[in-house]
């Protein structure tokens, strides 16, 4: 086994050793695919306790609660999962041929995938590490062997990356989901299979082939109305894409914070309405593509939900809104580093079109801040998912430890 072992090792070295002579002239953009979970129909759990589950175990695994890894559960596994009702997702290419995955673009977790609905092809790039691999994802769970194998993004293709074939189960994946590809920071993948160490993403390898010239992922999400599946959204690799926002492209640094500071963690202040109504201090939390809503700490929570006068629906566990006071929400404002950014009254509104998705009633508003599910205090305070980031543009900078957002021309769009 050492000596398998060594002769991948070896194959890895040659491979990523090898750079071509030129880099790409611009970075890479990718269509990313909005998709809602039909099946759901709100007969499954509400979107609040999925996002609270992975927001659990994203903290509880960082603080070294849980362990990932095949080895973790090595008699079986009793963990309650969850399909989610909204991915993105990103056409991956693996093997040679390739076979084409749609994968859930993920800034919380760093490995990549597949197997959760359509079966992982192995083709002559394929090489089988014997080596277990297992993540959990709160909302969601995959275990299977891990394999050395070629990626394409694109036109950019990605050696000997690592692939975990869910070939023993995935569970909590929405049907048009293939996989997840891990963009997070790589230290996210250690422990989650059977060698020690971390798992270089597909960014990190893309990098060290010489593929791109910076270690920079950006991500443009859009609200669209009532499609319930659509490509509306890029993924961008080694850069940005001046196209997709407006105004300045702002950067702060990322949290020092723990447990935040081991995701694409930030600092913020929020406050509401002209009156500047405080709603948390300097806190710190995630930016993250694979939670839906904007999760706020409990005692937070209960400071937005006195400033907007909404109510706990506890069909949906949402808040909610009636009709005739919805004149009466006013803006929400992110204070993160220099620059406040407006989430606009429509913005803190879930698309109407899909109420009946999360259980709710087809004439009613729900809001998109929800419950953490714990006070202030932890180090993990906040959580902007999908529905932040569908208002604005958002740059993870891997190589200087930077996070990046910027408005777009719907960040003030009325849709809802």
């Amino acid at each position: 086994m050492l000596a398998r072992l060594l002769s991948l090792v070896a194959l890895c070295v040659v491979a990523t050793s090898a750079k071509p002579v030129a880099l790409r002239d611009s970075p890479l953009t990718l269509p990313l695919a909005r998709r809602f979970n039909l099946a759901s129909g709100g007969s499954g759990a509400r979107i609040i306790d999925v996002d609270q589950a992975r927001a659990k175990f994203l903290v509880e695994g960082a603080q070294g609660l849980h362990q990932n890894g095949p080895a973790a559960r090595a008699d079986g596994i009793n963990i309650p999962v969850t399909n989610t009702v909204l991915e993105y997702t990103v056409s991956v290419g693996v093997g040679t041929p390739p076979t084409q995955y749609n994968l859930v673009v993920d800034t919380g977790s760093a490995n990549t995938w597949v197997g959760a609905n359509k079966t992982y092809v192995q083709t002559s790039s394929s090489i089988d590490t014997g080596v277990g691999v297992e993540v959990t994802y709160g909302s969601g769970i995959f275990r299977g062997e891990e394999f050395l194998d070629t990626v394409t993004l694109g036109d950019l293709v990605i050696k000997n990356q690592s692939i975990g074939d869910a070939n023993v189960f995935a569970i909590g994946f929405i049907e048009g989901v293939d996989g997840i590809m891990g963009i997070g920071p790589t230290a996210r993948s250690v422990n989650t299979t059977g060698t020690p160490g971390v798992v270089p993403t597909v960014l990190d390898n893309a990098f060290e082939q010489g593929l791109i010239d910076k270690k920079v992922v950006s991500i443009a999400m859009a609200p669209s109305g009532n499609a319930t599946t659509v490509t509306n959204g890029e993924l961008t690799l080694g850069g940005i894409d001046p196209s997709k926002f407006t105004g300045d492209l702002n950067f702060v640094p990322l949290t020092t914070t723990s447990p935040a500071s081991t995701f694409v963690g930030i600092d913020q202040t929020i406050t509401y309405g002209s009156a500047d109504t405080p709603i948390t201090p300097l806190a710190a939390g995630i930016v993250d593509t694979g939670t839906t809503l904007i999760l706020l700490a409990s005692d937070y929570y209960v400071q937005y939900l006195g400033a907007t006068g909404a109510k706990h629906d506890f069909r949906t566990g949402l808040l909610t809104i009636s009709p005739d006071k919805l004149p009466n929400l006013q803006s929400l404002f992110f204070h993160i580093g220099n620059t406040t950014y407006e989430f606009p009254p429509d913005a803190q509104i879930w698309p109407r079109a899909f109420n009946s998705l999360i259980g709710g009633d087809d004439d009613q508003v729900y809001l998109v801040i929800g419950n953490l599910g714990r006070n202030s205090g932890t180090g993990f305070e906040f959580v902007l998912g999908v529905t932040f980031l569908e208002r604005f543009y958002h740059v993870y900078d891997a190589d200087n430890n930077l996070a990046g957002f910027a408005t777009t021309p719907l960040t003030n769009a009325t849709l809802n």
